[in-house]
């Protein structure tokens, strides 16, 4: 069987797309990049998705997680 195994997790650009994990909030922000947005821009309502969709409090941590990540 070529394909992958259920226990891999799925990826976008190396980020996975589970909460938390940065992938999907990449995944929106090129998207919105390849509609014409600025990269500043798009960064700005993928993340008030996040907000939206998560709350303040838990999107913020997951933020935060990312930075301290990317050190």
């Amino acid at each position: 069987m070529a394909g992958k195994t259920a226990k891999e997790a799925k990826t976008y650009k190396g980020k996975s797309l589970k909460p938390g994990g940065g992938g999907r909030f990449q995944k929106l922000k090129d998207e919105l990049m390849s509609e014409g947005k600025s990269a500043e821009s798009a960064e700005a309502i993928a993340a008030a998705v996040g907000r939206k969709k998560y709350g303040k409090a838990k999107f913020q941590k997951m933020a935060a997680k990312s930075r301290k990540k990317a050190k």
